[in-house]
């Protein structure tokens, strides 16, 4: 990840050069001018240093788990990198501050930021020692195997161009019963008028979203409106039901000035004489549906509700006949599901016979938890489908397994997020400063990382058209989540099942 950092750095060192000449012209003051040179010679050689340095960080990336020095070298650039754009975003923010007011004013401003500049010079002058010291020590202890492989170029697969490969629908192997009987719950006696409630639990991982997606997308045609909505442990009433209202498309609600018991009133008319279907997605506590959601809708209507839950006390709002416990994937189901995105561009979707036994290793790190076979799957099919490619990636994951510990499923992430093209983490990462189970729409998180200079341009692309393959790639890989409506229509930062951000923190670290 250092070399992400570094990336973005020498991208604002550049920014802040281009400064330097309009800067030199508008001084007047004999010492600004010479503190500014002093500062922005400091600017220039860490740019210089941070570019000679790039290439090999990205290439000491596959070795920073297996060795200590190179691992203590990736933290301690990064560090420094960090520390670096302090200094520049200090420097932009004075230099900027030092244009707004009068005459006194500026020159007051710029007589007092002359000290900042001597002081910003002295601390980026350390900073520079100190990443001359760190290289130095790296060379004193260079790596045999990075010495070989110097030049051999990403070992990381690259972004795959077939985005629309891994159709949802694939995801539905070994629960095709559980949907038929969900279906037919939800579409059993539509002409009456009676509210039925509906619940699928279990741990998190085994597919429960997956499963309530595809009948939920099969059904909601049959209803006059429907509506998917995720709860998350830290809803707010007001919140939910503004967010329920929305997607119920009622487009009069506005959360800024709506008392929450207009919104229910507005709620109820937009649902008198409908047939509707709700999906609470990732429900947390029976409190969400016995006090704040049952009572906003009406009793003379024909409503379906869906409830996911990793507790089985909220399943039990539901009658035993309509709730649905799901359970890891037994092996023969674990294959298949395996098989259909390992090899997805292989007509018959099988195992190659000298592939069979690694298969079976990948599969019991998974454990039968559908999130954990679809990440491993769609990673090994970035891969050839030969012995030591796939041997390459099982070494990586037992690795990652007795150094790290967190949990399973999240090491299978990790391993996931580790063979990204370097290009795609940075992006990836952006993500955790959203909460888990936050809904973003695609354009938006496009825009995050555009503005956070993640994106870069390439030929006959837009940055649009560039973040849009990388966000196609991260939900390839089952990093991103789709949520229901169109395809790419909202993205749900996926937090791995119960880590609370415990694989972001460990992705984040090298």
């Amino acid at each position: 990840m250092a070399e992400a950092v570094v990336g973005v750095l020498i991208s604002k060192l550049g920014a802040a050069l281009a400064k330097e000449a309009a800067t030199y012209g508008a001084s007047l003051l004999c010492k600004e001018a010479s503190a500014l040179k002093g500062l922005f010679g400091e600017i220039h050689k860490a740019k210089g240093e941070l570019e000679s340095m790039k290439a090999y960080l990205r290439e000491s990336e596959k070795f920073k788990d297996t060795n200590e020095t190179t691992g203590i070298f990736v933290k301690k650039v990064r560090e420094l990198a960090f520390r670096i754009e302090d200094v520049v975003d200090e420097f932009s923010y004075k230099l900027e501050d030092g244009k707004h007011g009068g005459f006194v004013a500026k020159m007051t401003k710029r007589i007092k930021h002359v000290k900042s500049w001597h002081h910003l010079a002295v601390e980026l002058r350390y900073i520079n020692t100190e990443l001359e010291e760190a290289t130095k020590r790296r060379d004193r202890y260079v790596i045999p195997e990075m010495q070989r492989q110097d030049g051999s170029g990403d070992h990381r697969a690259k972004p795959n161009n077939q985005t629309s490969c891994f159709a949802r629908e694939e995801d539905i192997v070994g629960i095709e019963y559980y949907a038929d009987e969900l279906q037919r719950w939800l579409l059993a006696d539509l002409k009456e008028r009676s509210n039925i409630i509906t619940t699928i639990w279990g741990m998190g991982g085994v597919g429960k979203t997956t499963l309530a997606d595809h009948v939920y997308n099969t059904v909601k045609v049959k209803f006059d409106v429907a509506a998917w909505v995720t709860v998350s442990k830290s809803y707010q009433v007001e919140d939910l039901l503004i967010k329920i209202a929305r997607e119920f498309g009622i487009s009069t609600v506005d959360g800024s000035n709506m008392i929450m018991r207009t919104v229910v009133e507005v709620i109820r008319n937009h649902l008198e004489g409908k047939k509707y279907i709700l999906v609470l997605d990732d429900v947390w506590e029976q409190d969400v549906w016995i006090n704040n959601v049952m009572p906003v809708f009406p009793a003379n209507c024909t409503g379906r509700f869906v409830l996911t839950s990793r507790v089985y006390e909220v399943a039990s709002l539901a009658t035993n006949e309509c709730s649905i416990q799901l359970k890891p994937l037994p092996d023969k189901s674990s294959y298949k599901l395996f098989c259909k995105l390992a090899f997805w561009n292989n007509g018959e979707k099988t195992c190659p016979l000298e592939l069979r036994d690694l298969a079976a290793k990948f599969l019991q790190k998974c454990e039968g938890l559908s999130i954990a076979i679809a990440c491993m799957g769609r990673l090994l099919s970035c891969k050839p489908p030969t012995y030591s490619a796939w041997e390459n990636v099982y070494e990586e994951l037992e690795l990652q397994s007795c150094k790290n510990t967190i949990p399973g499923v999240d090491t299978i992430l990790k391993v996931s997020f580790e063979d990204l093209p370097y290009e795609l983490k940075n992006s990836f990462l952006h993500c955790a400063i959203f909460p888990e189970d936050y809904e973003l729409k695609r354009r938006r998180l496009i825009r995050h990382w555009i503005t956070a200079g993640f994106i870069t341009g390439k030929e006959n692309k837009t940055l649009e058209q560039v973040a849009e393959g990388y966000l196609s790639e991260l939900v390839n890989r089952s990093l991103l989540q789709v949520t229901r409506k169109n395809v790419f229509e909202q993205v749900k930062c996926w937090g791995p099942p119960g880590s609370s951000g415990i694989f972001f923190f460990s992705a984040g670290r090298g």
